[in-house]
C-alpha cells in the first residue's frame, strides 16, 4: 500500500494524526526532502529505508515505490503541506493506478493556512473578499491561457501567491497592471510554521522592495488583498438578529445574503 501524505506546512506537530501514524509505521518512506521539515524523520522507525525526491526522477520515486509494495511493504511518499497543492501527485497515481497498486492521499496543512495563521488572517473577510485565488507566478512552468496574473488580479479577490518569492518586482507589477491599487495590503511569509518563519508586512507597490530588503527569495508566500487592511463588515452568522439552523434570532432580523447554516 502506498500512503501519499501531507506533512504538513513545516512545524513538525502539525501532521496530521493518521499521517503521524503511517510514518511510524512505514518500512519504506520516499520524501520530498527540499521542502519537507527533516525533523520529521525522527518519526521513522530505525530499520526503515529513507529515499530523498529532491534527488530522484518520477521514474526512480516510481522504481522504488513498485518494488517496495511488491515486496509487501508499507509506503510512505511524504509530501510538503497538502498532496493536492503543487505537490505534483497526479502523474505519481496515475503511473500506481497502471500498475495495480492500491494507494491513498493522506490531507495534510497547506503552507498558505500556516501563512494565514502567522499573519492572525481571516483570508475571507465580509465586505471585503469572500474568495481566495490560490496561483503561482508563470516561471519555467507555464501558466494556461485565462490564468495570467494581471487577470486573476482583476478580481479583486484574496490572493495567496505560491512559487513566486524570487520574481517580486514582476509579481509586483503584474499585481498592479491587474487592478490592484499600489496601497493595497500585502504580505510576505518566510517558512510558515517553521522555527524561523518570518512575516513581512508591506503593500502591493512595496512588494519587491520588501522582499529584497529581508533577502527573501525562496520557500516564501505572498498574500494580497484588503483582508489584510482593518476594514470589515461584522459576520451575520453569529450576530443576535440573525437566525440559522441552529438558533433563533435574538434580537430583531437583519437581512443578509448566503447560507450561514455553517
Amino acid at each position: 500500500m502506498i500512503h501519499i501524505v501531507g506533512a504538513g506546512s513545516g512545524a513538525v506537530d502539525l501532521i496530521t494524526v493518521r499521517g503521524d501514524r503511517l510514518l511510524r509505521d512505514a518500512d519504506v518512506v520516499v520524501w520530498a526532502g527540499s521542502l519537507v521539515n527533516p525533523a520529521l524523520l525522527e518519526l521513522c522507525k530505525p530499520e526503515c529505508e529513507i529515499h530523498d525526491s529532491a534527488k530522484m526522477t518520477l521514474e526512480e520515486v516510481m522504481d522504488v515505490m513498485l518494488a517496495a509494495d511488491a515486496e509487501g511493504k508499507d509506503v510512505v511518499r511524504l509530501h510538503t503541506g497538502d498532496p493536492s497543492i503543487y505537490g505534483a501527485i497526479r502523474e505519481q497515481m496515475d503511473l500506481l493506478a497502471k500498475n495495480d497498486v492500491p494507494f491513498e492521499v493522506v490531507p495534510g496543512v497547506s503552507s498558505f493556512c500556516g501563512g494565514a495563521a502567522a499573519l492572525n488572517a481571516e483570508l475571507t473577510l465580509p465586505g471585503v473578499s469572500q474568495s481566495v485565488i490560490i496561483t503561482r507566478l508563470e516561471g519555467r512552468t507555464p501558466m494556461p491561457e485565462g490564468e495570467k496574473m494581471p487577470m486573476l488580479a482583476s478580481h479583486g479577490a484574496t490572493m495567496v501567491i505560491f512559487l513566486s518569492a524570487g520574481m517580486l518586482d514582476k509579481l509586483q507589477a503584474q499585481l498592479m497592471e491587474g487592478g490592484y491599487d499600489a496601497d493595497t495590503p500585502a504580505a510576505i511569509v518566510y517558512k510558515a510554521t517553521w522555527p524561523d518563519e518570518r512575516v513581512i508586512r508591506c503593500t502591493v507597490g512595496t512588494l519587491a522592495q520588501a522582499g529584497a530588503e529581508n533577502g527573501i527569495k525562496l520557500t516564501a508566500l505572498v498574500y494580497v488583498g484588503g483582508v489584510l487592511g482593518e476594514a470589515y463588515d461584522r459576520s451575520m452568522l453569529y450576530h443576535p438578529g440573525f437566525s440559522t439552523l441552529f438558533r433563533e434570532a435574538s434580537a430583531p432580523s437583519v437581512e443578509a445574503e448566503g447560507d450561514a447554516t455553517a
